[in-house]
């Protein structure tokens, strides 16, 4: 086992207040909808969020936390996967009213 895999929570014992915590935020629904759109796992570089790597770092620390993403290592780089059958089980419909509110609010701000 990598001991550089950060624990991951099981999604069923995660409560919804902290899920919904977690996808409050535009930054994390951004990541959430970008690894919803994505063809693979997103390495944590490979996202287009406007902050630093730090805080970036701290955005993926909630999702993970939440039950929203899973991380692993390739290699020297970080992965990050959708846990979506698992949040689907437990939370049904809920990452694809976010995911496509997200989709509608970004695409009303490049409207503009």
């Amino acid at each position: 086992m990598d001991d550089r895999i950060p624990p991951h929570p099981d999604v069923r014992t995660v409560p919804l207040q902290r899920v919904l915590e977690a996808l409050v935020d535009p930054v994390r629904r951004s990541i959430v909808t970008q690894l919803c759109d994505a063809p693979a796992d997103l390495k944590c570089g490979g996202f287009d969020i406007p902050v630093s790597n730090s805080t970036a770092t701290h955005h993926f620390r909630i999702l993970r936390e939440a039950g929203l993403i899973r991380q692993y290592y390739v290699g020297t780089s970080r992965m990050n996967a959708l846990r979506r059958d698992e949040v689907d089980e437990v939370f049904p419909g809920l990452l694809d009213a976010i995911v496509s509110a997200d989709r509608e609010s970004s695409g009303a701000l490049s409207r503009r």
